[in-house]
C-alpha cells in the first residue's frame, strides 16, 4: 500500500513538473560576436534573469550561437529560425536610413549607456514612425561606443588615409570612408583579423572594444582616435512578432518593463565595458594611440555637417522631420547622462 501511494505521489510530482516545464515560454535568440562578447556575457545573461523575475519564471530566453552571420540576424528571425536575436543596421543599407540619426559624429564624450537611452526616446518619439523595422517587434536600440580608426602602420593625419583599405561596415562610417577618400571594404568585425593579417586591408574603422573582442590590437597596432568616435553604430534588439503573441498579455506587459530603455541602457553599459577592456588589451600589447589633430578635426566637423544635410533632405518624409529628431535626441542625451547607471542592475558574469 505504502508503495502504491509513493508511486501515486511520485507520478503525480512528475505530471506537475513536466506541466510546469510545458507552460513556461523560452524565446530562442540567435547571437553572434563570439562567446566572449559583451552581448553574450552581459546583455543576454541579465535581460534573461530580468524576464524571468518579471515573469515569476514563465518566460525565460535561450542562446545560441553561430545560426548565422551579423548581417543574417534579421532574416533569421524573419525567417523564424530564431525569435530574438541583435542587429546592426549599417549591415542593410537602404532598408535603414532613420537609423544613421546617433551614428554622425558630435566630437564630445559620453558614455555609450547615456546615448543609448537618449537613442530609445528618440526612437519612440520620432523614429518609430517610420516603421523601418516592420515584420519585427523592437525590444531596445542602442550604440556603440566611439568608433576609431586602426591601422597596421601608424597614421597621424587624415592625409595618409587617402587610398588605404579601411574595413566599413555601413552606416554613417562607409559615408565618411568616402568622403574621406578612404577605399572602404565592407567586412563584418568578425572578419577583421583575417583580412589584417593577410593584408587584405590596411586598416579598420571599428569600435574600441573591437580591439579585444576581434583581437584587433593584434594585427593593426595604431589608433586614430578623434573626441566621441569618427562615428557611432546603431543596433537593435529584436523579436518575431509571433513569438510576442504567444506571450500572455500580462507577461508581456512584464517584459515591456524590463526591456525599452532599460535593456536599451543596459545594451549601451556593456559597450562601454568592453571598450573600458578592448584599450586596456591594446595598451597592454604596446599599441600605440594618436590624436587627430584641430585641423583635421574641422575638416571632419565640415564634412560631418554635409553628411547630416544630405541625410536629412533624404529622410525627412510628413510629420517625420530629420533635424528635429536629431536635435532631440542630442537634447536627450545631456538629461540622460543624470539619470542613474544600470550597473546595479547587471548580472555579474
Amino acid at each position: 500500500m505504502k508503495k502504491a501511494t509513493g508511486l501515486i505521489l511520485g507520478t503525480l510530482a512528475a505530471a506537475i513538473l513536466s506541466s510546469t516545464a510545458l507552460a513556461q515560454t523560452t524565446i530562442n535568440v540567435s547571437s553572434w560576436g563570439g562567446p566572449n562578447h559583451g552581448i553574450n556575457t552581459i546583455v543576454w545573461p541579465t535581460w534573461k534573469a530580468w524576464i524571468e523575475e518579471a515573469t515569476e519564471g514563465r518566460v525565460t530566453l535561450q542562446v545560441t550561437e553561430d545560426l548565422g552571420p551579423p548581417a543574417a540576424q534579421m532574416a533569421l528571425v524573419a525567417d523564424g529560425v530564431a525569435d530574438a536575436s541583435w542587429i546592426f543596421h549599417g549591415h542593410m543599407p537602404g532598408r535603414f536610413e532613420l537609423t544613421k540619426l546617433p551614428e554622425f559624429p558630435t566630437f564630445e564624450d559620453f558614455s555609450s549607456e547615456v546615448a543609448s537611452s537618449a537613442y530609445w526616446e528618440t526612437f519612440e518619439a520620432h523614429l518609430a514612425q517610420g516603421n523601418e523595422h516592420r515584420g519585427l517587434e523592437v525590444m531596445a536600440v542602442g550604440v556603440h561606443g566611439p568608433g576609431q580608426i586602426y591601422t597596421a602602420d601608424k597614421v597621424e593625419t587624415f592625409d595618409e588615409l587617402e587610398g588605404k583599405r579601411l574595413r566599413t561596415g555601413g552606416g554613417v562610417m562607409s559615408d565618411l570612408a568616402d568622403a574621406m577618400g578612404v577605399t572602404g571594404v565592407a567586412l563584418p568585425p568578425t572578419g577583421v583579423y583575417e583580412a589584417a593579417s593577410q593584408g587584405v586591408i590596411d586598416g579598420a574603422m571599428l569600435t574600441l572594444e573591437g580591439l579585444r573582442s576581434f583581437r584587433v590590437a593584434e594585427v593593426l597596432p595604431n589608433t586614430l582616435q578623434v573626441d566621441g568616435g569618427f562615428y557611432r553604430g546603431s543596433f537593435a534588439i529584436i523579436m518575431s512578432p509571433m513569438v510576442w503573441d504567444r506571450v500572455s498579455a500580462e507577461d508581456r506587459e512584464a517584459i515591456e518593463a524590463v526591456s525599452g530603455e532599460s535593456l536599451s541602457r543596459l545594451f549601451g553599459y556593456m559597450m562601454d565595458v568592453s571598450d573600458q577592456r578592448g584599450v586596456e588589451f591594446a595598451k597592454e600589447l604596446g599599441n600605440t594611440f594618436t590624436e587627430a589633430s584641430e585641423e583635421d578635426i574641422a575638416m571632419l566637423q565640415e564634412v560631418s555637417d554635409d553628411l547630416i544635410d544630405q541625410w536629412a533632405d533624404k529622410v525627412s518624409n510628413g510629420d517625420l522631420d530629420a533635424r528635429e529628431a536629431l536635435a532631440f535626441f542630442r537634447d536627450r542625451l545631456a538629461e540622460a547622462a543624470d539619470a542613474d547607471s544600470i550597473e546595479s542592475r547587471v548580472v555579474q558574469e
